[in-house]
């Protein structure tokens, strides 16, 4: 019997997730020895030491900036995630934080927090005081949404179910995105387009160098005065020294975020949440089922689905012996993996080969047990990254 592939957790994780790791195969902890793989959920892995036995780092989550990526890229292991997985949980969050700012909830529940409940008079105080707390309905109001993926979409369908208009902005939008989008969103060609006509302006981008402090002193001034101006994204989206400033002259009506940090806190302006986006019971099972899902289908079959630096593959098997090769994505790889194979007397039945960006990606089925000679002339073709020998798993 094979030796249990070993699994290691990081962060507290799901069970409903993890039972989707059998016992007798699998073998998941916080302490295992040379594990094929990683589990994690915010962890920061940029100062650990992985082993090199690692295969796959699956983040159960959607953002992947606690995790060397580069670093894994060049070992030619895959970092998967869970997009969508949290998507539902960070709309209500979004909705909510659009409530606060709109109805300026946050005063008002600070001044009910300084009556004496021993007060003769306290239905007075409630009605005088109440008169600073007016706020506006969402109703009629444009919500301006940059980044249409799934939590974009999901932010865009319940803006209109509750009257709103809808600009949208994203230049990368996915084919599975547009087809979800709802109709009624009017497509803005711009960041500045949303700034200079939404009400409420809410930013579902990842972190990267062209995301940067999207929001900056540049064009935060763009926007209506008053505005609303959401990040459940990352911190480093916005600039907090421009938020900081439109605030302060009135331009920018809220900031309402998930990042608190010494910068923004106590701002009479600013919402910050502890980061909760992803933190509900549904939300954290999705991840975890979704992301151990495809970890094991990676293990077992060598197949692809939503890393971060590998293209999508998947292959039915029709042999039980099969072959997984990582490499760059350089010419004549194909051939001289071909070749290596007929060198050993192996019959191919089935191949698929993908790129992405610097990295190419081959399953190969064949007929016949794949030999240590095969696979170690493989592994010295310059320019492969990794070999798995992936036999089919007995059930």
């Amino acid at each position: 019997m094979a030796e249990p592939v070993r699994i290691l957790v990081l962060n507290q994780i799901s069970a409903n997730g993890l039972k989707r790791l059998p016992e007798g195969r699998y073998v998941v902890g916080k302490d295992v020895a040379e594990p094929a793989a990683a589990l994690v959920r915010s962890a920061d892995m940029h100062g650990l030491t992985i082993p090199a036995s690692v295969q796959a780092i699956a983040r159960s989550g959607a953002g992947t900036n606690n995790i060397p990526v580069k670093a894994m890229t060049e070992r030619g292991v895959p970092v998967f995630n869970a997009p969508g997985a949290n998507a539902n949980a960070v709309k209500e969050l979004v909705l909510t934080g659009m409530l606060l700012a709109a109805r300026n909830l946050p005063a008002a529940l600070r001044f009910v927090s300084t009556l004496d409940p021993q007060m003769p008079d306290m239905d007075k105080a409630v009605e005088d005081g109440k008169k600073a707390f007016a706020g506006f309905e969402l109703a009629g109001h444009t919500l301006g949404i940059v980044g249409l993926g799934k939590v974009g979409c999901l932010v865009a369908d319940a803006a209109i179910k509750l009257g709103m208009n809808v600009l949208g902005y994203d230049p990368d939008i996915t084919v599975d995105a547009a087809w979800s989008l709802p109709s009624q969103v009017k497509k803005a060609h711009s960041v500045n387009e949303v700034l200079n006509n939404a009400h409420f302006i809410t930013l579902h981008v990842p972190l990267v160098e062209a995301t940067r402090h999207l929001i900056n002193a540049d064009n935060v001034g763009q926007m209506r005065p008053g505005t609303v101006l959401l990040n459940f994204s990352r911190d480093g989206v916005v600039s907090e020294a421009a938020v900081l400033s439109a605030l302060e002259h009135k331009h920018l009506g809220w900031y309402v975020c998930d990042f608190p940090s010494a910068t923004i806190n106590g701002h009479d302006g600013v919402i910050a949440l502890p980061h909760l986006g992803a933190s509900t019971r549904e939300a954290e099972e999705n991840c975890a089922v979704m992301v151990v899902d495809q970890l094991r289908d990676y293990l077992e079959h060598g197949n692809v689905a939503n890393a971060v630096n590998f293209p999508a593959v998947s292959m039915a098997r029709e042999s039980a012996y099969r072959v997984a090769i990582a490499n760059a994505n350089v010419p004549n790889m194909l051939g001289q993996i071909s070749t290596a194979m007929a060198n050993g007397g192996l019959n191919i039945h089935n191949m698929v080969n993908k790129s992405r960006g610097d990295v190419a990606y081959t399953l190969v089925d064949v007929d016949s047990p794949v030999g240590a000679k095969v696979l170690d002339e493989i592994k010295g073709i310059a320019g492969v990254l990794a070999v798995r020998y992936l036999p089919q798993p007995a059930e």
